[in-house]
């Protein structure tokens, strides 16, 4: 009815472009997670997960928020991307380090010792810690949780360059007699 009125002033046209720089503007605030620059691998080695996430299906539901990866213990551990220590402290048992990435991105890696200090710039590739013991994951393993806005999400889906899976055929194709095409067991 507002677009009715408008259109009979000579407004409709300018009314609908600011409506929909209204909308886009709503949803690149609201939507989904902005993709960042493609965060750093936090280990040096081989690319091995132990846990993966899990999402919680509420706030205090279980599931696992993050990724448990395969380490040492004193094993280095490096900033996925630029930011800010926020916290670094032990919770519970364990080691615990949380960098503020910006743009609603905070990580956490236990256990993990470090010697940073809350409000140290953190650069990407900057090494930030050594693994640890302590907390959930057995010795020789590093946590890495990420939340955007307050939620916690995949980690994995950060790494750009992490290796994708790939589907490879796994049975040969055959031709009976009677010319029927079909697959092997």
């Amino acid at each position: 009815m507002i677009v009715l009125m408008l259109s009979s002033h000579g407004l409709r046209r300018p009314f609908l472009v600011l409506s929909l720089c209204l909308v886009a503007l709503f949803l690149t605030s609201a939507g989904a997670a902005p993709a960042p620059a493609s965060w750093r691998w936090p280990l040096d080695g081989p690319r091995d997960v132990i846990t993966v996430f899990r999402a919680p299906s509420h706030d205090f539901g279980p599931g696992h928020r993050g990724v448990d990866l395969a380490s040492s213990v004193g094993a280095a551990v490096r900033a996925p991307a630029h930011g800010v220590v926020a916290f670094r402290g032990t919770v519970v048992d364990r080691p615990l380090l949380t960098i503020d990435h910006g743009g609603g991105f905070v990580s956490t890696f236990e256990p993990m010792d470090s010697d940073l200090a809350l409000g140290d710039a953190i650069v990407a590739g900057a090494e930030i810690g050594h693994v640890a013991t302590g907390g959930h994951t057995p010795a020789g393993q590093l946590h890495v949780g990420v939340r955007w806005n307050g939620v916690y999400i995949n980690p994995m889906a950060l790494f750009g360059d992490a290796p994708r899976a790939v589907l490879l055929p796994c049975c040969q194709a055959i031709t009976p007699a009677d010319g029927r095409a079909g697959t092997s067991p």
